[in-house]
């Protein structure tokens, strides 16, 4: 018997302020998996910091979605939108382990592109080791990487996360769009 693949539809929905304890968790835990693979140790604390979340989820222009995969929630993002210089920023995107590999964060990608069309120039991070991230944003979404951080050359807008695995070796990405 043959079935018809079900197109995967992927949406996003805004977080409400009660849900933000059980987001970031879900978002931390995410992130711990590729932490945990790459130095094969668990981690004493939360990966982004407790801190770090609050700060993003509170900056100006923040908005937090859930992405949903036909109406289940698979994962999330935080953005933060300059309505005024349309320099936008992906400060965290995440997609639950479990739906790896399903083509979701390049559908969520292209909704939160829709979205905000009149972005300019899209900003993002991702440490030196998350090569699935670094292929993701060059080889999927068309991100270039524009600066590499490091002992040498330090962050400016670095976190608290100073123990973070990897120290602060970190690329920063950019993605200008077409106008």
């Amino acid at each position: 018997m043959i079935q018809a693949s079900r197109e995967n539809t992927v949406t996003l929905e805004v977080v409400n302020r009660e849900e933000l304890t059980k987001f970031k968790k879900d978002l931390q835990e995410a992130f711990a998996v590729a932490v945990v693979e790459t130095f094969g140790s668990k981690l004493d604390k939360p990966i982004p910091s407790d801190e770090d979340l609050e700060k993003s989820f509170n900056a100006d222009g923040a908005v937090v979605y859930h992405i949903l995969s036909n109406g289940k929630k698979t994962g999330g993002v935080v953005l933060i939108i300059n309505a005024i210089t349309q320099h936008n920023s992906l400060d965290f995107f995440f997609i639950s382990v479990a739906e790896h590999s399903r083509g979701i964060g390049l559908k969520a990608w292209k909704a939160i592109e829709e979205k905000y069309i009149e972005t300019k120039v899209w900003e993002t991070h991702t440490p030196y080791f998350e090569k699935r991230n670094i292929h993701f944003y060059v080889n999927k979404c068309g991100f270039q990487i524009v600066e590499y951080f490091n002992k040498h050359h330090s962050d400016p807008h670095a976190t608290s996360d100073e123990d973070f695995p990897g120290g602060e070796d970190f690329f920063r990405f950019e993605k200008v769009m077409k106008q």
